[in-house]
């Protein structure tokens, strides 16, 4: 499964718990957890997988960080030493997710069982977290799920066609732009 379908999948989840989060906070279920809503709650959490959010959100950072170094070397650089450059940059990239990523899932993990599993607890019945495994298991939303990268290639190409003559020669102008910009700010 690529990134953006983890991403919508969880976009999905959170839209789903949010949901149903405002109805049952107000129906003020607020009893300690029993182990079998417990069981339930663990459930939930198990099928929506949020302990790799702080991840993700890591290796959203380390990305755009490499990308914008990657433009910044772009006509800046000689190609061996923009290639050597942007080696070493990867290598501190992945050098910074080997190190920071378990800090990340540990906090997640600890987070889920102090913050989130008592949410869950409190803001729902029994029944109502029955119903929202049977939602997250449900072979409708697993389809959909792998149709969504379809869905998004299809309505980016379409996007990208329909508004091609307009977009086109705007984004040239901004890119022209900023190469200015960059020029005039690097040239003594």
């Amino acid at each position: 499964m690529n990134q953006t379908s983890k991403h919508i999948r969880r976009g999905l989840a959170l839209l789903v718990l949010s949901a149903a989060c405002a109805g049952a906070y107000a129906a003020g279920d607020t009893a300690p957890a029993s182990p079998a809503k417990q069981a339930l709650v663990d459930k939930v959490l198990k099928l929506w997988n949020p302990d790799s959010i702080g991840e993700t959100m890591l290796n959203g950072y380390v990305r755009n960080a490499v990308e914008q170094a990657r433009v910044m070397l772009q006509g800046r650089a000689v190609p061996d030493k923009r290639d050597a450059a942007m080696n070493d940059i990867v290598g501190e990239a992945k050098k910074f997710l080997a190190e920071t990523t378990p800090v990340a899932r540990a906090s997640a993990d600890k987070l889920i069982q102090s913050k989130l599993a008592p949410m869950l607890a409190e803001r729902y019945s029994e029944d109502e977290l029955k119903q929202l495994i049977a939602l997250l298991e449900s072979p409708v939303k697993k389809k959909f799920e792998a149709m969504v990268p379809e869905m998004q290639k299809t309505l980016g190409e379409g996007v990208a066609a329909d508004t091609r003559t307009v977009i086109d020669p705007k984004l040239q102008a901004l890119q022209e732009k900023i190469g200015l910009r960059l020029r005039a700010a690097v040239t003594p």
